[in-house]
């Protein structure tokens, strides 16, 4: 019999059976009254995810298309922009606007670190950058930053604010109209429990009249283009109906969760992991902090290869995590906790770390990381 298999990265994440099935439902015809209904009310259900009455926009793409969305559509050629990055995917917010010939001006945080609305600040002051980018879960660390002050920093300096949500949607508090994000990117194949494939981005009226602005070629991914057919239920070009489907029972789930409900679990989880990897004497990267609640960045012990470590959960347990980019390659694995996740999920990925860092000759007491990490579950969910 073939092993089960866990997927415990940071994304893709493992999809509901309801959602699968919605998805292996015959194929709807995009132009068709049948799917306009399900686009139309799977927009709706997104603005209630992102907490906005903004006009919300569903591409087929994966996460970076909603990136590349919003660099094509409020970026001229020459235009100053600010990247904020304290990791992988803020450093892909300089390179993309830099691609399409923008003036990328760096705020730049040692990996791991939590970027400080004061320096957003300071910085956007300084370099007079129009259009601010952030990451809200830094998935390549395990940060999860305040981006409610730093967007608010950026915005009294005078620039629109654009926030990487793709691994933070549905899976921690973030209030779009509250917090004044002027656009908020994300994709299906987090904390929304959906296969990879679409991406969605909100847009304000702020920044619809940048967007009004904009010299920037763009034709796929030309935002006014795909609000005038959404408006229809219905998109420029042929969508990915089924997942478009899927997405739709998904956000079901997590709205019959209760958003609310959805952060406590995450948060929980996110505790009960931290505990558990602490109890074996290992060293967090990622803060040891309640919004840290996406994916837990872990350092490997002294003598045992991340890499090595990663590979052997996945070949003799199945179990499949994320390891450490860059330089952190060796030093690091990551395990995700964002979708549909529950806290036995969690002790299984630390119980075989357990296992194999006792068999590599570390001194740790068998048993007493999945023992941490329940006593933390059943204390977040109590409080």
């Amino acid at each position: 019999m073939a092993g089960k298999r866990y997927l415990m990265a940071p994304g893709p994440t493992p999809v509901p059976p309801e959602v699968l099935a919605a998805g292996a439902e015959p194929v709807l015809h995009h132009r068709g009254p049948d799917f306009r209904a399900v686009m139309l009310r799977c927009v709706e259900r997104l603005g209630l995810v992102l907490q906005t009455e903004n006009d919300v926009l569903l591409f087929t793409a994966s996460g970076s298309g909603a990136f590349e969305s919003a660099v094509v559509n409020l970026l001229s050629p020459g235009e100053r922009v600010l990247a904020v990055s304290a990791g992988e995917f803020g450093e892909r917010w300089a390179r993309l606007a830099a691609a399409y010939g923008a003036d990328v001006q760096d705020l730049r945080y040692d990996w791991g670190e939590t970027p400080r609305a004061e320096d957003v600040r300071a910085r956007v002051e300084e370099t007079g950058a129009g259009v601010v980018f952030l990451v809200h879960s830094e998935t390549s660390t395990g940060v999860v930053a305040d981006v409610q002050s730093l967007a608010q920093a950026a915005r009294e300096a005078g620039a629109t604010v654009v926030v990487d949500a793709v691994s933070s949607l549905g899976a921690v508090p973030l209030e779009t109209d509250a917090w004044e994000l002027d656009v908020v990117v994300s994709g299906s194949q987090k904390a929304l429990m959906t296969p990879p494939g679409l991406s969605l981005t909100s847009v304000s009226s702020a920044a619809w009249e940048r967007c009004a602005r904009t010299t920037t070629p763009r034709f796929y991914f030309d935002w006014e283009k795909l609000r005038a057919s959404l408006e229809t239920g219905t998109t420029p070009f042929t969508p990915a109906v089924s997942l478009v489907a899927s997405l739709d029972a998904a956000l079901e789930l997590l709205l019959e969760e209760g958003l609310d409900a959805a952060f406590a679990r995450h948060a929980a989880l996110g505790r009960a992991c931290r505990e558990g990897a602490k109890a074996m004497g290992l060293e967090l990267f990622s803060p040891d902090e309640e919004r840290s609640a996406v994916v837990t960045a872990i350092l490997a012990p002294e003598g045992v290869d991340a890499r090595e470590l990663v590979l052997a959960l996945r070949d003799r347990f199945g179990i499949t995590v994320a390891g450490g980019h860059g330089e952190l390659g060796s030093r690091m694995f990551r395990i995700g906790h964002i979708g549909y996740y529950d806290v036995f999920d969690i002790t299984t990925a630390l119980a075989a770390v357990e296992l194999l860092l006792v068999e590599s000759g570390a001194d740790i007491e068998r048993g007493t990381a999945v023992t941490r990490a329940l006593e933390a579950y059943r204390s977040a969910v109590r409080a």
